[in-house]
């Protein structure tokens, strides 16, 4: 039907004969002559049509399409003048006079625009999700997914080049035990009995290692019922890799090697070795794990100089164990008041009872916190006329998230002169456990997390202080993935889910397989799931997951445009043994 894509039509195709399909984009007359922008994935090109070179039918055809009509016009590709040459369009500099054309199928007129660039006015999230097939029409989102095509097809060949097998795990799967977070698919044939969606592939990729098959991959779809973020969906595609006789070094060298193919496609750089920070290190700089390097702004402990100030806030927070610790901002004493109370905003809802700040100048310190320095304090913190100091007092649990959010916040209002364009980074030694909210202990990334080597005697007198062998991969402050070398004794698996609160009988009932295949005589093994959404939409430039999802759900875990979930019938669940006949 066609002989050319409308985008890939260019001046060594002047004089030719083609012909071309697609949707009509915008249509507009000049005197005589009548103009269609005729749009396919690839691109758009102008056709026209005039009395001279266009059959009476045309004529008259042109002058019923619509938006979104879908066409088939036949023509010769002609030079366009220089003065009618569009530098903005990829086929600005030929047109196609149009000698036939057929509408092969009418549109209604769309709910919402098709726009073309990111600069024109967009209707509303919501209004474009609910007529998603019509905004999927848009060239950037079509750029994305083709983005996404080519990560996952480059992932794919890359692990294939180093002896991985693409293996599929089932989706049809045995309720986790953050059984809240799934999915649950009742079973017709076992009535009163469930499956679940799973959250990850984890404990499949960890049998396929005991089985031997020592290199796995798999583009794995995974689900988890829980409230949405833009980085979040409920249903979501980890790139999932698990390798036997591994030690991280192995993990950080594979997934080095591929973001440095993949970085390439989306024009950004990835320069190898990545830099290595523990947790340790990520939360005392930067109050985070998932820090943003590309900028400066370190957090500092301030304590002993600032400790032994007149403030009794400080004061009281150190006499109560914690600290005093802050950002140094470089020029920051430009900043308004009103900019600094939308930094002290957001540590405020980062958990902080607020920020104490500080502006140094040539006559002094003014400020909240400002008002307690000494002629020496400025000097002794390193500051100069025209900084900034903003200051969190009390533990740490509570400033490092505090002060991270605040670091977020300044360097929007006060942007620091960039470190590094792309930072990537490998955060290392997290804890193996973390302290609950009803001071039970709860596994950091997951249960099935090998202890360092170095701390396993800790793991019964002080099991906080014990680090796990786990990783997480960073891009610009983004996590793109997690993983960690696995427990591969059954003993020590059993030990670890028995300090997290999970009695015998259900380690035997959740775990019994797992404990089973680990006795069986199971090789060292780990490996990492990288986010493939999160990945695509970091390295495209987008804020959102869902600009990188063909079909995603709203911020409600809702597919407004197919009406998703939906009531079902009594009698269905009835059936399902879900409720009584």
């Amino acid at each position: 039907m066609r002989s050319a894509e409308v985008g890939r039509v260019d001046l060594s195709l002047a004089g030719r004969d083609v012909r071309l399909v697609g949707w009509v984009h915008r249509r507009r007359k000049l005197g005589g002559l009548s103009f269609v922008d005729l749009r396919d994935r690839s691109g758009v090109l102008q056709i026209s049509i005039g009395p001279e070179w266009s059959s009476p039918e045309t004529i008259e055809a042109v002058g019923s399409l619509g938006p979104e009509d879908v066409v088939c016009v036949r023509g010769v590709v002609r030079e366009r003048p220089e003065e009618a040459r569009n530098p903005d369009m990829a086929t600005g500099d030929v047109e196609l006079r149009a000698t036939a054309l057929e509408v092969l199928n009418r549109a209604r007129t769309p709910e919402i625009p098709v726009y073309l660039s990111p600069e024109e006015e967009l209707p509303s999230e919501k209004l474009r999700l609910r007529h998603r097939v019509l905004d999927l029409r848009r060239g950037e989102l079509q750029e994305c997914l083709a983005l996404r095509h080519r990560i996952l097809l480059t992932v794919r060949r890359y692990f294939d080049r180093r002896g991985f097998l693409e293996i599929e795990t089932p989706i049809l799967t045995k309720p986790t035990p953050e059984g809240a977070r799934d999915f649950l698919v009742p079973s017709r044939l076992h009535r009163g009995e469930f499956f679940a969606l799973p959250q990850s592939p984890q404990l499949y990729k960890q049998l396929l290692m005991v089985a031997g098959l020592d290199r796995y991959l798999q583009i794995a779809r995974c689900f988890r019922d829980e409230d949405l973020r833009a980085d979040r969906q409920p249903e979501f595609t980890q790139i999932d890799v698990e390798a036997s006789f591994v030690e991280p070094g192995d993990i950080y060298r594979w997934c080095e090697g591929l973001m440095a193919e993949l970085a390439p496609l989306a024009g950004i750089g990835a320069e190898t070795p990545f830099r290595r920070m523990s947790y340790r290190e990520a939360i005392e700089s930067y109050g985070s794990d998932r820090p943003d390097l590309r900028h400066g702004y370190p957090i500092a402990d301030l304590t002993p100089v600032l400790g032994g100030l007149g403030s009794t806030i400080l004061r009281r927070a150190v006499a109560e164990g914690g600290r005093i610790r802050g950002l140094r901002l470089s020029g920051g004493a430009r900043l308004t008041r009103r900019q600094i109370g939308e930094i002290e905003d957001a540590a405020k809802a980062a958990g902080a009872p607020g920020l104490l700040w500080a502006k140094i100048s040539e006559g002094g310190a003014t400020g909240p916190l400002g008002r307690f320095f000494r002629d020496d304090t400025g000097a002794r913190l390193g500051m100069e006329a025209g900084d900034l100091l903003l200051a969190a007092a009390g533990a740490d649990r509570v400033t490092s998230p505090a002060l991270a959010a605040a670091r977020s916040a300044a360097i929007s209002a006060l942007p620091p002169p960039m470190v590094v364009e792309d930072a990537w980074l490998w955060v290392t030694d997290f804890p193996l456990f973390e302290e609950a909210d009803d001071g039970a202990l709860a596994a950091n990334h997951h249960p099935f997390v090998q202890p360092h080597p170095d701390d396993i005697h800790l793991l019964d007198s002080d099991p906080l202080s014990v680090r796990g062998m786990a990783y997480d991969l960073v891009y610009n402050g983004a996590e793109l993935g997690s993983g960690s070398i696995r427990p591969h004794d059954a003993e020590l698996q059993t030990r670890i889910l028995g300090l997290l609160g999970v009695e015998p009988d259900e380690i035997a009932v959740k775990f019994g397989f797992l404990l089973e295949a680990l006795g069986s005589g199971a090789p060292p093994h780990g490996g990492i799931a990288l986010g493939a959404d999160r990945l695509v939409a970091q390295l495209a430039g987008r804020a959102s997951l869902r600009d990188v999802i063909a079909f995603p759900k709203t911020t409600t875990a809702r597919a407004s445009f197919e009406g998703a979930p939906t009531p079902v019938a009594f009698d269905e669940l009835a059936a399902l043994g879900i409720v009584p006949k």
